[in-house]
């Protein structure tokens, strides 16, 4: 396997500076200022990057290429880059006295990126369970969110989602709620990387009571983010049933005005289609055609509802799919035919949905839940394998919130946003396949160590970024007052 290194920074490669020359054959000419230092200098050294880490796993999975495993590599980190992933000899030559992290039993691989999901509703675990979407949504969450959801609340929320999916190895979320503000500056405390949502829906809540305060709220929010380097923004109308008309073509215009991805509810259960059909007289993606929503911006989220020329349209149009397995199944909101979306050129991606359905932020999950309910659902056993489902959960995520330049696989040059998972546990051995292991066999509570940005958020059982009893009690003083209420 040939190595990866960062451009520019091969000693074949050709590059100039202000400090030094090398040239195609990789010789250096060392100017006149450093060729008068003492001679124990190392002028390698002084051309190299300062290196943060070295990351020495069992296995290697980047993603990119599609389905490749390494062993005996190396992974280098620097600025909270990747720098190179090479034979680890090679690594540990080039670097070292750079520290260096040994993982024998482990498979470093992207962080997991959740492509759709409600933190806050994390204070709603269990809430209102078992019960059908319609009378889950209109009987049991939305008064309780009519109740209880202020600032402090969407706070506390996110913080214990995000304490949640960085112990499970998530590295990013595109969130959906409201005040998305305080979700965005949660997620920067804690250095998780987050797509907020600034969320329309054309109903009063705690957040805004009209169209025009959700709009000019979320511009605000999204002034606020747009030059973070982890918090981005996203333009999340709640629903084609929940948004009129001229809603979503003011919400098209400012996605575009702002360059940000819409995510919207589409196509989630049976009923949605029943009710649209009566009331405009054609299916809600037939609708958003003709307005002009259905482009490369959207993220659909759930889609279990789908005829065969509303899948080739997706494909045409570059609509990202956002599959919830869990959530759709223990809402018995029926089965996203991904099969047949991934058949037909469709970007689909995984979600967890919200904690008030699901009721969990476990992509591990997800990933094990969506290749075998493929496979049941096609009837196809081949029908999205390991390592799908893997690129489901990582780099398709990316592609679908546009950071695909940044994050989902590991690649010189992205962010290293990256997990380390161990396989030595007896539910895990022996591995014949690492790839099969990490979507079939092996848990979130086997995740060790969390990175975003080169930032360690999780290492040796331990929070890096967060009191866990501290966010646990607030939960739990939460629970407490809605008891009493």
């Amino acid at each position: 396997m040939p190595t990866f290194r960062l451009p520019g920074t091969a000693r074949a490669t050709a590059r100039e500076g202000p400090f030094f020359n090398v040239s195609k054959r990789g010789d250096f000419n060392i100017p006149p200022r450093i060729r008068h230092y003492p001679a124990q200098v190392n002028y390698m050294d002084l051309c190299m990057p300062k290196v943060d880490v070295v990351i020495a796993p069992r296995w290697l999975i980047p993603v990119e290429p599609a389905g490749v495993v390494l062993e005996g590599h190396a992974l280098v980190v620097s600025a909270g880059r990747i720098l190179a992933i090479c034979p680890a000899e090679q690594a540990k030559a080039e670097h070292p006295h750079a520290p260096w992290l040994g993982r024998p039993h482990h498979v470093l691989m992207p962080g997991l990126v959740n492509a759709h999901t409600h933190a806050a509703m994390n204070l709603l675990r269990g809430y209102a369970d078992d019960l059908p979407l319609e009378q889950w949504l209109g009987e049991r969450i939305w008064p309780a969110e009519q109740h209880w959801v202020n600032r402090e609340f969407v706070r506390d929320g996110a913080d214990l989602a995000i304490l949640e999916m960085i112990r499970g190895g998530t590295t990013c979320f595109q969130d959906m709620y409201m005040f998305p503000d305080e979700v965005g500056a949660v997620a920067a405390e804690r250095g998780l990387r987050a797509v907020v949502s600034m969320i329309v829906i054309e109903v009063p809540t705690a957040w805004a009571n009209d169209v025009d305060e959700y709009l000019d709220k979320g511009l605000k929010v999204h002034d606020r983010f747009k030059d973070h380097a982890l918090i981005k923004t996203a333009f999340g109308p709640h629903a084609p049933y929940t948004v009129s008309d001229d809603t979503v073509k003011r919400i098209l215009t400012l996605a575009d005005q702002t360059d940000t991805c819409i995510q919207m509810h589409v196509h989630e259960t049976a009923q949605e289609i029943v009710d649209a059909t009566k009331l405009h007289g054609e299916r809600p993606l037939q609708r958003l055609e003709k307005l002009g929503a259905l482009t490369s911006q959207l993220n659909a989220v759930h889609m279990t509802q789908l005829e065969p020329d509303e899948i080739a349209l997706l494909a045409a149009r570059g609509v990202h799919v956002i599959h919830c397995p869990e959530s759709n199944m223990k809402l018995a909101s029926g089965t996203c035919p991904v099969v047949d979306l991934l058949a037909a050129g469709v970007n689909v991606a995984l979600g967890t949905d919200g904690a008030a359905s699901n009721n969990d932020l476990d992509m591990f999950g997800e990933m094990r839940s969506a290749a075998l309910l493929a496979k049941l659902s096609s009837g196809d056993a081949s029908g999205v394998p390991a390592a799908t489902a893997l690129q489901m959960a990582t780099l398709n995520g990316a592609r679908a919130l546009r950071l695909d330049g940044e994050i989902g696989s590991l690649m010189p040059g992205k962010s290293a946003d990256m997990v380390c998972v161990s396989l030595a546990a007896p539910a895990c051995q022996p591995v014949h396949n690492a790839l099969s292991q990490i979507v079939y066999s092996a848990t979130r509570d086997d995740v060790t160590d969390v990175w975003v940005a080169g930032k360690q958020l999780y290492g040796d059982d331990e929070f890096l970024t967060s009191n866990a009893q501290e966010v646990c009690d607030k939960a739990n003083d939460w629970l407490q007052r809605m008891r009493q209420n």
